[in-house]
């Protein structure tokens, strides 16, 4: 998804018990307080005892955006809470409490300063939680190299002796999990069983900011757009293509969202694949895209008149910040929980000019009811600029939103709680797409 979800994250429980250890530590206390604020949808006093960084970083609203739509877009319904743990991370306490969603197992982890104030609040793979993906018919675990350790990833394999050609699935923003599991729906699984039952192999895997979001937010300065997407991207796209049974000359790149805005520079990094695949990918900046979201969705997500406008002069603000930084040396601070230096990664990469640059064949495709990705601002935009190229294709769906599942009467993220499937239609004209295509060079 673009910008609905962060690697920091803010969460509401149900029910939680106070954790009986908090009166023995200062941050275990400040741990309880914020769950407890959340529980009762009280998200000022969640954040009363945040230091300034923090405040600045993850707000009232931006908890409550948190809680209210994130989390459970991303990780489903919250069933419980475990007890709390406290731990010394660099010389820092660090509250852990273990929090358990439909979609995936979480620690919560709060550290605090000196001052007793809560210095940070982030979420992680639960320790010890299983990371092996749960295999179906046809697939296989294997593991995707990143300099922070493996990331889990499923191979899903036809029927037959192949070679198949293949392709490396790339989600969204956010800690997505291997099959972008939104709720009860898992986009990339239906995409790779879909793909399987007509003779294309694919590769899914868990991102890195899912697997070692606490590694990533304890070097944030190096965490930028290709340590998000790209580098762990084209690992997978290696080890895929060495996989037996694949056609290494037939390896394809099929991005979502964040995913299919970064796939341009993907192809640019490996002109050895046979093709991009880009699904609901913003022709936009992050940042402009975001700013129409707020305006088209805001209202109905809950937000004031004044809220939205608020939030929009940040975005302009940001805007105007990162147009005169100096990448050498990014500004300090965060915006939207995320570095600035994340921010100041994407700000000379302009997706549909490199995809113009590029020589392989493309497939852009686009629901109309999507509302995160635009179909005029952001579809048609790829149409103008690569539309007369003979080797690119086009398919908008009728009804379909941004998951490429049939639109909900809402239309806000809530729909993406409603369960559905990948629309037959798209499986169908990626993989007719797919075999069409010739081997690459």
């Amino acid at each position: 998804m673009v910008r609905w979800s962060s690697l920091l994250a803010g969460v509401g429980l149900l029910g939680v018990a106070v954790m009986a250890q908090a009166s023995e530590n200062p941050c275990v206390a400040r741990s309880a307080e914020i769950l407890d604020g959340l529980r009762k949808g009280e998200f000022a006093t969640a954040t009363r005892h945040f230091d300034t960084r923090m405040t600045a970083a993850l707000g009232a609203d931006k908890l409550a955006d948190l809680w209210q739509h994130r989390l459970p877009q991303q990780f489903g319904a919250f069933d419980h809470a475990g007890d709390a743990r406290l731990f010394e991370q660099g010389g820092t306490s660090v509250a852990e409490t273990p929090l358990y969603f439909a979609g995936q197992a979480l620690a919560m982890r709060v550290s605090c300063n000196e001052q007793g104030e809560v210095a940070a609040l982030f979420f992680a793979r639960l320790p010890g939680s299983p990371t092996a993906p749960v295999l179906g018919e046809g697939e296989r675990r294997l593991d995707v190299s990143t300099p922070l350790g493996p990331l889990p990833a499923v191979l899903r394999l036809p029927q037959g002796a192949g070679p198949f050609p293949a392709v490396v699935l790339v989600a969204g923003s956010g800690p997505n999990d291997r099959d972008e599991t939104v709720g009860q729906n898992k986009p990339f699984r239906d995409i790779a069983e879909g793909l399987a039952a007509a003779g294309i192999a694919s590769l899914r895997f868990d991102k890195r900011t899912l697997v070692y979001g606490a590694k990533v937010l304890e070097n944030d300065a190096a965490f930028g757009i290709d340590q998000e997407v790209t580098d762990d991207a084209l690992a997978a796209v290696r080890l895929l293509a060495a996989q037996q049974g694949i056609d290494p000359h037939r390896v394809f790149v099929l991005g979502h969202s964040l995913g299919a805005y970064m796939a341009p520079r993907i192809g640019q990094r490996a002109p050895q694949l046979a093709g991009l695949i880009l699904l609901a990918a913003p022709a936009r900046p992050l940042l402009q895209v975001s700013a129409q979201q707020l305006g088209e969705l805001g209202v109905s997500m809950g937000l004031s008149d004044a809220q939205v406008a608020d939030k929009k002069k940040a975005i302009a603000d940001e805007q105007r910040l990162l147009a005169s930084a100096d990448p050498a040396r990014p500004p300090q601070g965060s915006y939207e929980s995320l570095p600035q230096g994340y921010w100041l990664s994407m700000r000379d990469y302009d997706a549909v000019t490199v995809a113009g640059q590029l020589a392989m064949p493309m497939l852009v495709l686009q629901g109309d009811r999507d509302f995160q990705v635009f179909p005029v601002e952001d579809y048609q935009r790829w149409q103008k600029a690569l539309g007369g190229r003979p080797q690119v294709g086009f398919h908008q769906y009728a009804g379909l939103n941004h998951l490429f599942m049939p639109a909900g009467k809402s239309g806000t993220p809530a729909d993406y709680q409603l369960p559905g499937h990948v629309d037959g239609r798209v499986i169908e004209d990626v993989a007719q797409w797919i075999k069409a295509q010739a081997a690459a060079r």
